[in-house]
């Protein structure tokens, strides 16, 4: 799939920062290692330097891509650094990293060891906070007895619920960390938008994901289809109703800030994803019976995959 041009791409950055969603995250293992996320952040803030200081930009790496779509960790201290260093060396200056960290824990290396390691690159100034991804309550208390930790990042979505159960948003709402939650519209399902699985574009991994396989994807069908319906009834898209649903938890004790990271390929968009509807205690309730009738079914993630993830 030819990559989107740079016209279109820096349209949708735009309309973010206009929108107010300046909270950008990328990777460096989002597309190859000679066009990714880190390349398009270089060229539009080559383009648009006066926006640098306006987008908190979040970065996961030490993911070690290899051929047929294999991959490795490497987050020990000299990984750490070294995965920094390319990233810095593909943004060229043109934007400073103000969150980085691993995009998993490495089972090789303890937690301890490669926040040690993020902190002295902090110390240094070479990053502004530290992250993690995908980690389970004891991990994040392990690595902020070591340092502050900015931000979690964790699935969170309509039919990703793992961490208002699980200790994870306990956790981050007692520690003051703010929660990245990614794939907010279930790898576009949420969106209301896929009847069936050819719907879904080439481009898009999560159609190989088990919630979108055999039998799975006709029961996951339902439980959107009943969203659709309440979005319908309260006049707002379902992408809407997912995502205002996320922010719903906001401001409530014992939850951390969660800020959805949607992707987007249009301006209008990203304009329809940041225009947040209000949800009544009647609606929320309605939400919570369907998502009771109509249980997720499948994985996250495929085995490969989930072996790096801790729940």
């Amino acid at each position: 799939m030819a990559p989107t041009p740079d016209e279109v791409a820096f349209d949708v950055l735009k309309t973010a920062l206009e929108c107010g969603a300046n909270v950008w995250n990328g990777a460096d293992f989002y597309g190859t290692p000679e066009a990714n996320s880190l390349h398009l952040v270089n060229r539009y803030f080559t383009k648009f330097p006066e926006d640098a200081k306006k987008v908190v930009l979040c970065i996961k790496s030490c993911f070690l891509m290899s051929g047929g779509g294999s991959f490795s960790i490497d987050c020990s201290a000299e990984g750490t650094r070294k995965s920094l260093d390319n990233a810095n060396k593909i943004l060229d200056g043109k934007k400073f990293i103000d969150i980085f960290g691993p995009a998993r824990v490495d089972p090789k290396v303890p937690i301890e060891t490669t926040i040690e390691a993020l902190g002295e690159l902090m110390r240094e100034g070479k990053i502004g906070g530290i992250q993690l991804s995908e980690v389970k309550a004891d991990t994040i208390r392990r690595a902020s007895n070591v340092h502050k930790i900015e931000m979690v990042e964790a699935e969170v979505s309509l039919w990703a619920t793992d961490i208002f159960s699980n200790g994870v948003a306990e956790t981050c709402a007692e520690l003051g960390i703010v929660v990245l939650g990614h794939t907010p519209l279930g790898g576009g399902m949420l969106a209301g938008n896929i009847q069936k699985i050819d719907d879904m574009p080439a481009s898009n991994h999560h159609k190989h994901f088990p919630r979108f396989e055999g039998d799975n994807f006709q029961k996951n069908l339902q439980l959107v289809k009943e969203l659709k319906k309440l979005a319908g009834q309260k006049g707002c898209s379902t992408a809407q109703l997912a995502l205002s649903w996320i922010k719903s938890h906001n401001g409530k004790p014992g939850i951390p800030w969660i800020v959805p990271i949607a992707g987007a390929r249009s301006g209008a968009r990203i304009r329809e994803n940041c225009d947040t509807v209000e949800l009544s205690e009647n609606e929320l309730m309605a939400i919570k019976s369907i998502l009771e009738s109509f249980p997720v079914a499948g994985a996250r993630y495929p085995e490969r995959v989930s072996r790096l993830a801790e729940y």
